[in-house]
Parts: C-alpha cells; sequence; structure tokens
C-alpha cells in the first residue's frame, strides 16, 4: 500500500526486534530509517545496517517536525490510547506529500480473544482489559480522523487473514505473545498455567476440538498521503 521513497525519510513506530524495520528500509528505498520501541529488550536485538537506527521511546507520546517521509506502524498502535490524538502527532512528523501506513488487529470478539476475560474471572483473576477491544477503533473512524488530519487520498481496509493452524488447541499458542501477556502480568508462573489449562479447556469448548483448524483474524489496515 506504501509507494516507494528512494532516497527518502522513514520511520517505524513501535518497530519490536527491528527485523520489519529493515525490511521496510529496503523495500521503500529509503536512506534512513528509524525505529521507535518501548522495549530495551526488544531493541537489543536490532538488526545493524547503514541508515538504519533504533531510539526508545514511547509511541503514544512521540512526536518529532515534520522529517519523514512515511511514518509506519505494525501491529504496535493497539497497545496505546487515544487513536485520533496520537495519529494527529505522528502526520505532524510527515513532511509534505508524506505517507501514514497503520495496521491494528481488529480480532476482539474471536472466542480466542472473547473468553480470556470469563476465564480469568472464574479463577480470581484481575487482569487489564483487552487494548484491542478498548483502543481500536472502527474502519470508518479512522477514514474519518485521516480526512480531518487532511488526508488528500486515503485506503481504509478491514481485512480477514486466513490462518491453517495444526489444530485449534494451537491458538493457544498463537495469542500467548499478544492478548495472553496481560495475563501473564496478573499472576505468577503457577496462576498462569492453571489459567492456561482453564482457557484451553474453555476455548475448545467453543471453537471445537479440530485438526486442522483454520484461525480467521481481521486485522484494520490504512495508508494515506498527506498535504
Amino acid at each position: 500500500m506504501v509507494e516507494l521513497v528512494p532516497g527518502g525519510r522513514v520511520v517505524d513506530l513501535g518497530c519490536g526486534d527491528g527485523r520489519l524495520t529493515a525490511l521496510a528500509h529496503r523495500s521503500l528505498g529509503a536512506e534512513s530509517t528509524v525505529g521507535i520501541d518501548s522495549s530495551p529488550a526488544m531493541l537489543a536485538d536490532a538488526p545493524a545496517g547503514e541508515g538504519l537506527s533504533f531510539e526508545l521511546d514511547d509511541i503514544g507520546l512521540w512526536s518529532a517536525p515534520a522529517f519523514y517521509d512515511v511514518a509506519l506502524s505494525n501491529a504496535a498502535l493497539h497497545w496505546v490510547p487515544d487513536h485520533p490524538g496520537v495519529l494527529a502527532r505522528w502526520r505532524a512528523g510527515l513532511r509534505p506529500g508524506g505517507q501514514l501506513a497503520v495496521q491494528v488487529p481488529a480480532n476482539f470478539d474471536h472466542p480466542s480473544h472473547a473468553v480470556v476475560g470469563e476465564v480469568a474471572e472464574g479463577l480470581g483473576l484481575t487482569v487489564e482489559p483487552d487494548p484491542v477491544a478498548v483502543n481500536v477503533l472502527r474502519p470508518e473512524d479512522y477514514a474519518a480522523i485521516l480526512d480531518d488530519l487532511g488526508a488528500v487520498e486515503q485506503h481504509v481496509r478491514l481485512q480477514v487473514f486466513v490462518h491453517h493452524l495444526p489444530s485449534s488447541a494451537e491458538v493457544v499458542e498463537w495469542v500467548k505473545g499478544t492478548t495472553l501477556t496481560r495475563v501473564k502480568r496478573a499472576t505468577d508462573a503457577e496462576g498462569y498455567e492453571r489459567f492456561l489449562t482453564a482457557y484451553r479447556a474453555r476455548l475448545l469448548e467453543v471453537i471445537g476440538d479440530e485438526a486442522p483448524y483454520t484461525y480467521p483474524f481481521k486485522r484494520i489496515l490504512f495508508r494515506a498521503r498527506f498535504r
């Protein structure tokens, strides 16, 4: 969705370990790309490369003068609240004609996410709300925000990605690194294992114990160019 920017400047907001940052840097033909993330552990594994750099910062608060040709964010924006305010700050960091491209998960209503709170409550665990359910807006809301920010062209879509897993039980492994991280923070190792046992049993009650299993995962993708 993003147009090439030969010799341009790119910022990757919520870059994680930087592997996709390096890929974007090469694919877009950028002269310089900086990855921003709030996790020192993630940035410790960031790849080296000509034109690549990484900085520790909070993407929810990040701002910069109009400097970049492209601002990217892949599977990170959902962790922070106030998307209208955050996107306004990101847009302010773009030069005239700059592009903003974002992907956020939108699968909060799938049983893999929906039964987490139910199981946690049954075990007496107090966990943070699902950030996707709380923070992610409707596709049409993002379209309105981009328009308000001065987008001269935009593409907003809800897309379902189909993942073929060996079994429905594998969904548990899939969500361990995402939505279940909030459960892990809420208890100790023993409590987390109890949760996983109960969660797996309840999830399979809802989606069935199937092998293989088709796991549909919804994501919102949008890209805009600004004046």
